[in-house]
């Protein structure tokens, strides 16, 4: 990757993933109700996902882009137990 794509990914992609982060975390303290904050969670977790790919390729470690690939599968699981959840509750 040339070094102006890394420049931008350092200096303008982190930080603003970074307040994204802040302030969906204020959302998820804050949510009215459940699901405004599982809603808030996954969230947190595509910037969560955003932010280990980044670093991944800030930091040349391709290992970091499987770590990211993880947590979005995780991400998809947790999204199916709570619509399961859902689905129960009369």
């Amino acid at each position: 990757m040339s070094a102006e794509a890394l420049d931008v990914v350092r200096w303008i992609v982190m930080p603003v993933l970074g307040v994204a982060a802040l302030l969906n975390g204020w959302r998820v303290l804050r949510g009215p109700t459940l699901a405004d904050r599982v809603v808030g969670l996954e969230l947190l977790t595509t910037i969560g996902i955003a932010i280990a790919a980044c670093a991944g390729l800030l930091a040349d470690q391709p290992a970091l882009l499987d770590v990211s690939l993880v947590l979005a599968l995780v991400a998809f699981l947790a999204t199916l137990a709570y619509a399961r959840v859902l689905e129960s509750k009369p």
